[in-house]
């Protein structure tokens, strides 16, 4: 007669592993990273490679060094995290403050809580926003795309963002007709010397594409990114019938880092609720919020400060709203 084994959880494996879904969120993102490099040329590559291999180096010097434990970089979380740190930054960023970010990221977003799946705050988000609030002349100077070669000396101009925000405190509807149309933003074409913003907003067709090769894989819901959208959507509409100062939605949507925020940085499984239900309440609270920094608060994007906000909202909402019980009843009925 065998012997009965009784072992920790979980008892019942599949395929599914961390690694393999942090390898998936790359490769969805490699059609807008294609783009950028495509738009962007030569500043796009030296701040992607230099933020991916600065939050590597950061996470193994922390781990070996001051965790004294064995290294994780081999489960690609710090990978990925350098990735959307390095798309969420202009194309003329200066090495010395992507290595600062990227430490920010890692040091204090991440391994301060004790690593991947500990971490309160998206770590990408929290190296933008502080890179964003310590050095805004340089976050906020958007080259010109089809540079190919430049990086130092790259021409810079407003972003669409930039427009609708000064059309909103002018008062002045009319700066709306120089907007790219939506076709030219949804492929990334921008026009009369306008900034294209960060590496990962240039294009949206190639970020949507990475939505759906990712819920074809099912890495995430479509919970968290439609709500966002819809919530967006919906919203700003209401506010451009009721004032054309206010942008269209659908240009509020395909400018400035909606997508790639709704897509792959408010779906990080760490940070967001575990429910179905948890997650549409999360994404109608982040576009709700978005709308709101975009249009009334100091900066032109609010995309990060939504998640940002409602990473720490995270807890509470996962606390109230619950499955079932298998075999619970009802409260009248206790």
């Amino acid at each position: 007669m065998g012997k009965l084994i009784v072992s920790l959880s979980p008892h019942a494996h599949g395929l599914d592993s961390v690694e393999r879904n942090m390898r998936g969120v790359i490769i969805a993102l490699l059609p807008a990273l294609l783009v950028s490099f495509y738009y962007f040329g030569l500043g796009s590559v030296v701040v992607c490679l230099t933020s991916i291999a600065s939050c590597m180096f950061f996470e193994w010097a922390i781990t070996k060094y001051l965790l004294r434990r064995p290294t994780t970089l081999s489960d690609c979380s710090a990978m990925l995290t350098g990735l959307l740190l390095g798309m969420n930054l202009p194309s003329n960023f200066p090495i010395w403050m992507i290595l600062i970010g990227s430490l920010v990221s890692i040091g204090v977003g991440k391994m301060t809580f004790g690593g991947l799946g500990c971490n309160i705050f998206n770590p990408a988000l929290v190296g933008r926003c502080f890179l964003l609030v310590s050095f805004p002349a340089a976050m906020t100077s958007w080259p010109v795309s089809g540079q190919m070669d430049a990086y130092t000396d790259a021409v810079t101009g407003a972003t669409p963002l930039s427009l609708m925000k000064t059309a909103i405190k002018t008062g002045n509807s009319h700066l709306l007709e120089n907007l790219p149309s939506s076709i030219d933003m949804l492929l990334g074409n921008m026009s009369n010397g306008m900034g294209a913003g960060t590496m990962g907003e240039v294009c949206a067709l190639a970020l949507l594409l990475g939505l759906v090769y990712m819920l074809c894989r099912r890495i995430i819901t479509w919970h968290i990114p439609v709500s966002i959208i819809a919530t967006v959507l919906v919203f700003s509409g209401l506010l451009h019938l009721a004032n054309p100062i206010y942008a269209n939605p659908l240009q509020v949507i395909l400018s400035g880092g909606l997508l790639l925020g709704a897509i792959f940085m408010a779906t990080d499984y760490v940070t967001s609720p575990m429910t179905h239900r948890g997650q549409i309440i999360y994404g109608v609270a982040i576009g709700f919020l978005t709308v709101a920094i975009r249009n009334w608060g100091s900066y032109p994007e609010g995309m990060s400060f939504a998640i940002l906000i409602m990473n720490a909202f995270t807890p509470l909402i996962n606390f109230y709203v619950k499955p079932k019980r298998f075999g619970e009843k009802p409260a009248a009925n206790r």
